[in-house]
């Protein structure tokens, strides 16, 4: 086996795993508190990436236009949460189902006439873009740089979370929504709060992939999938959970990408094998899902109702 490249594989299934939680954290905090499900939350991930962009064009610095962009989508968040989501909390899940899905055309539609149809690139500073070398192996910085700053954000959630008295209510707000309501919470500060917080995270995961892969127009349409996949596992409403499911994800969709043929190859021929092996891989990350709600349905790591 060649060692360094199963290692790179880590590297690599450990950074998808990272934006799998950006983006499920907020999602997971949104089902779980708000019982709303929102399909248009991976389009606050192509709207973090296109931000980011025109803040560097304007200022010239990508650490700043972070920090700017990542400020931009939250206003976003509790504008549409606002305006949009806010009317939808009483009616049932088709219908939030449907509403959703018209704004992932709506926010498309914006983009094309904002920013255009070509796709933005994203340059990354001089600091950023070079190799960090561990012996013989060579991995890109801003791979790393992706990781930590992940690693942070989810000790970040965990010290808001748990130590805070905002994260007491997040807590309490996904286990049981009436006591807290009942308890003269204000609850639609809380959802607007919540809401905009995720929105904010999701955008955070468009802004550090943008570099590699840049922004384009329905970019974050195909991860929400994988994002609600990774919800579903961990348990709705665990941010904890999000972030295991996360990584289990993420690791078992790369490196089945990687080894599964091979693996496949003791069993069949190498024909076989080739052919069958991107589809099982494709499908991996599903039949995971299948198995939980089976075996486990409020996920592996449900929050706690006591």
């Amino acid at each position: 086996m060649d060692w360094a490249l199963l290692l790179t594989q880590l590297v690599n299934g450990l950074q998808y795993g990272i934006l799998l939680f950006l983006l499920a954290s907020g999602l997971t905090l949104v089902f779980g508190i708000m019982d709303f499900i929102n399909l248009a939350h991976g389009s606050f991930y192509m709207i973090g990436a296109y931000f980011c962009a025109t803040f560097i064009q304007l200022t010239g610095s990508f650490f700043l236009s972070v920090v700017a962009a990542f400020g931009g989508v939250f206003i976003v968040g509790l504008v549409i949460e606002q305006l949009i989501v806010r009317r939808l909390y009483v009616y049932d899940h088709l219908s939030q189902v449907l509403v959703t899905v018209g704004l992932i055309y709506i926010f498309d539609t914006a983009v094309q006439l904002i920013w255009g149809v070509t796709g933005r690139a994203i340059p990354l500073p001089e600091v950023l873009a070079g190799q960090f070398h561990i012996g013989s192996l060579v991995f890109a910085s801003y791979r790393l740089v992706i990781i930590s700053t992940g690693l942070a954000v989810a000790v970040g959630l965990y010290v808001l979370i748990v130590k805070t008295r905002l994260g007491m209510l997040i807590r309490a707000g996904a286990s049981n929504r009436t006591m807290v309501s009942a308890l003269g919470v204000n609850i639609n500060r809380l959802y607007w709060i919540v809401f905009a917080l995720g929105a904010a995270l999701a955008g955070l995961a468009g802004m550090l992939i943008a570099p590699i892969t840049q922004a384009s127009i329905g970019m974050g349409n195909q991860i929400i999938i994988v994002a609600l996949v990774v919800v579903i596992v961990g348990g709705i409403g665990s941010v904890q959970g999000a972030f295991y499911a996360a990584m289990i994800i993420g690791m078992i969709d790369t490196l089945g990408r990687s080894y599964l043929d091979d693996f496949m190859k003791l069993f069949m021929s190498a024909q076989d094998a080739e052919t069958a092996a991107p589809a099982i891989s494709a499908m991996l990350i599903y039949i995971i899902m299948a198995l939980v709600l089976v075996m486990r349905p409020e996920g592996l790591f449900p929050p706690r109702t006591t």
